[in-house]
């Protein structure tokens, strides 16, 4: 999402009242995740069909656009075309799935010799923080919490990083613009980003 709003911009949506904000997080954490999901449904049914129902934090997002505006978000999601004073030449790293999950175990193997478990656990005071509810973090919190073993952590850390990747290259595979190479194809991706410059400065 970053990438897209740098190369294409984004919508201008309102800033939200720390209020409203405050207010749906009680209504979320007090009535359930069921409740909010049903009060996007009845102001943008729209948006409802296209969110993950399993994000809180989207729904909420969407929620408090609705609400500050009088709007359904979906409305207002008008995926601006940006001018930039740029051309921009886009690039993919893929590579046969099979290897691509093996690198992944052998990255996580690699973060705990080089100190994950030891970061985790001097980052408990913080863990309430969204920005460590992402992999590696939330599955050794729930190690320390006594809910697995360490081995057992660290199989969700390779597992989750899985799907993490899978989902990722979902959302890039819906760019048309990007060209895909393996990571080893150097030549090959230093002659496209020529020939691509070359055409642009015809």
């Amino acid at each position: 999402m970053y990438i897209d709003a740098f190369c294409n911009g984004i919508d201008e949506l309102p800033t939200i009242d720390p209020e409203l904000r405050k207010d749906l997080m009680i209504q979320y954490e007090n009535k359930g995740l069921r409740y909010i999901q049903r009060q996007l449904k009845i102001l943008d049914p729209v948006f409802y069909d296209l969110v993950d129902l399993k994000n809180p934090k989207r729904i909420i997002h969407a929620l408090e656009i609705c609400l500050m505006t009088g709007k359904p978000y979906s409305q207002l999601r008008t995926h601006p075309k940006a001018k930039r004073p740029f051309k921009i030449i886009k690039i993919g790293l893929n590579m046969d799935r099979q290897e691509l999950y093996q690198r992944i175990n052998q990255r996580v193997e690699l973060m705990f010799d080089q100190g994950l478990l030891e970061e985790a656990r001097s980052l408990i005071p913080f863990r309430h923080h969204n920005a460590l509810n992402t992999v590696g973090f939330k599955e050794l919190f729930a190690y320390f919490d006594g809910e697995h073993d360490l081995e057992r952590a660290k199989e969700l850390i390779q597992r989750n990083s899985r799907h993490y990747a899978k989902k990722q290259l979902s959302w890039f595979n819906r760019d048309k613009n990007i060209r895909w190479f393996h990571p080893k194809e150097t030549r090959e991706m230093a002659q496209f980003i020529e020939e691509k410059i070359a055409d642009q400065t015809k």
